[in-house]
């Protein structure tokens, strides 16, 4: 009961409060480690299998890590007192969630399109995709922000709130560490595509069933949105797999048949042209307002998922 009180409590303060800045963040802290591990690891061998080794190293090395800490700390925060193990695990969980974040990041790019300004727009896109922004045009800067937020929603909210469930902060933190060595080392190019690789698969595996989760938690909350429910599922069982990841279009899929678009497609990275397959119909063009409505059916479905995981837990306590 206590546990599950915890989780809410850390998930609403993300709601009010956002992701806080400062330097000693648990994910800077991890970005930090990464990088500075890969410096150490990395290297132009010509042997192929010891990148793989050394990256894979990294990423169970820095993921144990991750879960051990918080594990001992709040161990024996615990043993102190119980309120003062409480409060730290409520503030952990606080900096897991991604809820506000993704949703003020996003609003960011909308407010310079609703004031007319372009390029701010571009450079505000800039911060949250790694796609080149310079030459997009607002349909196209309003496409990839709620390409974004849909993809993002299964690994800023609904994975870490999964996880946390299941085994609290420090498991909340192992999957953040997961999600982070993917963000920084899981490239498929001549840099990481050995070194990184086994980060990328340890992320998809960990993704496997949060994104599928999301997509679901997604369609079931269309209605309420006043979106298209027939038209996100059928987008969603005939598009989910449009992508190279496994799970990074199981959300956009739900969100392009809701909004009754056409999302993904051919974009530019670092100048080179990255053919990818479309995601939906283009029923209608992405307009500025799909930020608005995609961060609608962002919010209601974390609801859902805080309410369906806070049910799960009080089950599992009365069986």
């Amino acid at each position: 009961m206590i546990a599950t009180a915890i989780i809410v409590l850390g998930f609403m303060a993300d709601r009010v409060f956002g992701d806080p800045v400062y330097p000693f963040h648990p994910v800077r802290l991890m970005g930090w480690c990464i990088s500075k591990g890969s410096k150490l690891l990395r290297h132009d061998a010509h042997f192929k299998a010891i990148q793989f080794i050394f990256g894979m190293f990294l990423s169970v090395f820095l993921v144990a890590i991750f879960f051990a800490l918080p594990f001992l700390l709040l161990f024996f925060l615990y043993r102190i007192h119980i309120v003062l193990g409480i409060v730290v695990e409520i503030a952990f969980c606080y900096q897991i969630f991604a809820t506000k974040s993704l949703k003020d990041e996003s609003m960011k790019v909308y407010s310079a399109l609703e004031n007319g300004d372009i390029e701010e727009a571009r450079l505000r896109l800039s911060r949250i995709v790694g796609r080149d922004t310079q030459n997009l045009d607002e349909e196209e800067v309003s496409k990839a922000t709620v390409e974004t937020i849909a993809e993002n929603f299964t690994d800023g909210v609904v994975a870490p709130m999964m996880f946390l469930f299941i085994g609290g902060a420090p498991l909340g933190f192992a999957y953040k560490a997961v999600n982070t060595l993917d963000s920084m080392i899981g490239y498929k190019n001549e840099k990481y595509a050995y070194f990184g690789k086994f980060a990328a698969r340890l992320d998809d595996v960990a993704n496997f069933i949060p994104s599928r989760l999301s997509a679901l938690l997604m369609i079931a909350v269309t209605p309420l949105c006043g979106l298209n429910t027939g038209q996100a599922w059928k987008i969603f069982r005939r598009d989910r797999y449009n992508h190279k990841s496994p799970n990074s279009a199981q959300t956009e899929s739900v969100c392009a048949g809701a909004l009754e678009v056409s999302l993904s497609g051919d974009n530019y990275y670092n100048g080179k042209l990255v053919q990818k397959p479309t995601i939906g119909d283009p029923l209608r063009a992405v307009t500025k307002e799909d930020i608005k409505r995609t961060n609608r059916l962002m919010y209601a479905s974390s609801w859902l998922g805080l309410l369906l995981g806070t049910a799960a837990r009080m089950l599992v306590y009365v069986l």
